[in-house]
């Protein structure tokens, strides 16, 4: 087994440019020198758009708009060159001399102690650490942007730095619409990414007018400036696979049993840890050296090997030894998928329990997904140079791969969809992935459940979904201390009385909380994920708040969750797949979410088309809100977390859905404001039956 010598660095705004110099603007007068990108970092892949020369000279005028006349003439042909070599101007003579990192909100000088915290949160997605593509302002899954091009970041911490409780930041797919005069019960920032008129909502709509510098993709939190790093997804996917053996291989215990799945650049990285904690033989597959590398150094990616034989060798091994473990392989997964295919023809052994896929299948032919045909290297060429080729081998490569998971799970393997498009995309190509007798289907019904359909579905009718803390101090000890306080919370939730399928949630993550620390799982900042329900969510803040005001946490917190939540997310492929009431397709309740967030007391709220699944076929939202041991954040914090779960469980109990019935009709008798309407079940299907049409 080949092994990688781990370095470890640690990132800090140095000599070159302090956190004064990143608020001060927009520097024009003089131009700060040109810049080159690194080429030791990984960087996003050269963006396709197709435009005309007369729209090429558009994207060129449209950059121009941030800067003065006078330097028209010295930037127009540097970005010109940007738009043609990287298919998008970037800006990079303005990016920052020094990795990005999240500093602590008391070092950063800000009007607004509530602009500063989102200040903190935005520079921790950038964190070289953190981020997929840093110097492309890519966090993760490929293209999803935090801002456009770093002309905006410049005038967006200035903005934020300047902005007072009496203004709101308005902010345009990563353009910083400006200032605009509020309230301090208002939001301090409102947010939109890559909302559309619908007819105009298509990939290459998308690749067009992102080239044009008119729209972005801000993925989830990418773009809502709440990711923390890979620790954002591995709780859910920790609860994903011991579910899947719950479920599925009918254990609790995973010893000995291998998970295969592909990514470890963003949230994908998260798979890596989870196998571990949840004790099976995790084998994940990774085109990009830098990405495995990435991770293999900040520990959560066990062992790492370039060479088949020597991967079936070490999955030999570990599942003998049911030892944990997570073993990257530097490759195409469908070498690997294909291998334990070939061995189960040649020895009868399946040797794969559990299987999923992560990578950026929303975005297949713009380096979402690798063809197995080339290497990485070779693949990026082709996509600048033949974008076609690139799409027709991705979608051969896409063929092959089903073929592959196909045999091993008609041997008996348990494979899920992970909400990425992988099947959705695979139907495109041509692929087999349609349940028998429905092969010309082209609705979200697939051979292979989505997580949501099979494993995690009832958890977020039950309002349990993934609720999330910074620790705006960057003190590890704050960090501690939320930890032990939300264990606290969470015994004395169960220790009141509740119904045995909402305690066993809360058994499940209590156990995370109180293991959280010793899996080492902050990246950037002082973060952590834990699923809750309504209920818990709002004592969690509460208490977190009630703990800054007595001195107990040094600093401000920011509550926040993944998009992926209740009620924050529409996607039929994702989020609302388990919605069969025809609604799957409506986005009433992610963009309700929203505007509801933002009344109830936000700090800021966000609403992106994209996310997940992709552009055009999802509606997302989310939120950020600090506590400052106030009385004011207490009543924010309240509201806005009761809302912002029951409008999901609201929206899913109307569906049908027995558990989100049972959940919001305790939630109605906990809350007498709070009057939802039911639905009324056809008990008799004969009525229904008898219809002639």
């Amino acid at each position: 087994m080949s092994t990688v010598t781990q370095t470890l660095t640690t990132l800090r705004l140095s000599r070159t440019e302090s956190i004064h110099d990143l608020i001060s603007g927009l520097q024009t007068s003089p131009l700060p020198p040109p810049q080159r990108r690194n080429p030791s970092i990984a960087h996003a892949p050269v963006r396709v758009h197709n435009l005309s020369e007369q729209e090429c000279r558009l994207a060129v005028e449209n950059a121009l708009r941030y800067f003065p006349p006078s330097t028209h003439a010295v930037l127009a042909p540097e970005f010109a060159e940007e738009l043609v070599q990287y298919g998008h101007i970037y800006m990079y003579r303005f990016m920052p001399r020094d990795p990005l990192y999240a500093v602590p909100v008391d070092e950063i000088p800000a009007k607004s102690r509530q602009a500063a915290a989102i200040i903190h949160m935005l520079l921790n997605n950038l964190d070289p650490r953190v981020a997929q593509f840093p110097q492309e302002l890519v966090t993760y899954g490929g293209n999803g942007q935090v801002l456009a091009n770093w002309g905006q970041f410049r005038l967006v911490l200035h903005y934020l730095s300047t902005m007072t409780d009496d203004q709101t930041l308005v902010m345009y797919s990563g353009h910083p619409m400006g200032l605009f005069p509020s309230s301090p019960s208002a939001p301090r920032a409102i947010i939109t990414n890559g909302m559309m008129i619908p007819n105009y909502s298509s990939r290459a709509d998308y690749d067009r007018l992102f080239a044009l510098g008119v729209t972005m993709y801000g993925q989830m939190t990418a773009g809502s400036y709440c990711y923390i790093g890979p620790q954002g997804i591995v709780h859910g996917t920790t609860l994903t696979v011991l579910n899947a053996g719950r479920l599925k291989l009918g254990t609790n215990d995973l010893a000995g049993k291998v998970f295969l799945t592909a990514g470890l650049g963003g949230m994908s990285g998260a798979q890596a840890k989870a196998a571990v904690i949840c004790g099976c033989v995790g084998v994940i597959a990774e085109v990009s050296y830098e990405a495995l590398k990435k991770r293999y150094d900040q520990g959560w990616l066990v062992e790492i090997t370039d060479n088949l034989p020597d991967l079936l060798k070490a999955v030999e091994i570990a599942v003998k030894e049911k030892r944990a473990t997570s073993i990257g392989y530097h490759g195409n997964v469908v070498e690997v998928w294909e291998m334990f295919a070939e061995e189960l023809e040649r020895t009868g052994r399946l040797m794969v329990d559990i299987g999923s896929d992560q990578t950026s299948c929303h975005n297949p032919f713009n380096g979402g997904y690798y063809p197995v045909q080339y290497g990485y290297e070779e693949a990026q060429k082709v996509l600048e140079k033949d974008p076609q080729l690139f799409k027709e081998k991705v979608q051969e490569s896409l063929r092959r791969h089903i073929a592959a998971i196909n045999k091993l799970a008609d041997a008996g393997m348990y494979f899920f969809d992970y909400g990425n498009a992988f099947l959705l995309e695979a139907r495109r190509a041509g692929a087999n992935v349609s349940k028998p007798g429905e092969e010309g289907s082209t609705d979200a019904t697939f051979r292979y459940p989505t997580y949501v359909q099979d494993i995690m579905g009832d958890i977020f009718s039950f309002g349990f979904g993934p609720f999330r803390w910074v620790c705006t101090s960057g003190d590890p000890s704050d960090l501690e201390t939320t930890d032990k306080l939300a264990a606290e919370v969470f015994e004395t939730i169960i220790a009141s009385g509740l119904p045995p399928e909402v305690e066993e949630k809360y058994q499940d993550n209590l156990k995370w909380i109180k293991d959280a620390g010793k899996h080492k799982m902050v990246v950037g900042s002082q973060a952590r994920i834990l699923y809750s329900d309504q209920r818990g969510r709002a004592a969690l803040a509460l208490r977190f708040n009630e703990a800054i005001r007595k001195g107990e946490i040094s600093g401000s917190i920011v509550i926040s969750r993944d998009h992926h939540d209740v009620s924050g997310t529409d996607s039929p492929f994702r989020e609302t797949s388990n919605i069969y009431d025809g609604s799957a397709v409506t986005a009433d309740m992610a963009v309700q979410n929203c505007i509801g967030d933002a009344f109830r007391g936000a700090t800021w709220v966000a609403l992106h088309n994209g996310g997940g699944v992709g552009w055009g076929e999802v509606v997302n939202g989310g939120f950020g809100l600090v506590l400052d041991g106030s009385e004011d954040a207490s009543r924010r914090a309240y509201k806005m977390l009761n809302w912002d779960v029951s409008n999901g469980v609201a929206r899913r109990a109307w569906s049908g859905n027995p558990n989100a019935q049972s959940t919001i009709k305790r939630a109605m008798e906990e809350d007498d404001n709070l009057k939802i309407t039911l639905a009324n079940r056809v008990e008799d299907r004969s009525v229904l039956e008898k219809l002639k049409f």
